[in-house]
């Protein structure tokens, strides 16, 4: 499946869950003083507290999670998950990733 039919689905268990969540939240990147516009965006925002980054990829590379947290420097947040859903075992495809604390 597509990941935005995983986001959609795990955007709603997360409401349902009672929670906050925005989805596709923009992520503005400066070089010194300049707003660059490079169309990043985060596919969950959880609580303004914790992004998560999903993927539905044969395999998870190195590249998702340096992408994950560049995400948390850039954005100031202290907490993210990466998850693959393209997995027979989801527990072994979910990663917590901390910057800063």
């Amino acid at each position: 499946m597509l990941e935005s039919a995983y986001e959609a689905a795990l955007r709603y268990q997360i409401e349902k869950a009672g929670l906050f969540v925005e989805r596709q939240v923009a992520l503005p990147m400066y070089y010194e003083e300049i707003l660059v516009d490079v169309g990043y965006k985060l596919d969950l925002l959880v609580e303004k507290k914790v992004i998560v980054e999903l993927k539905s990829v044969e395999m998870v590379l190195n590249v998702h999670h340096k992408q994950l947290i560049t995400y948390l420097k850039l954005s100031g947040y202290k907490l993210g998950l990466l998850v693959n859903f393209n997995t027979d075992n989801i527990a072994e495809n979910i990663f917590r990733k901390a910057c800063g604390l």
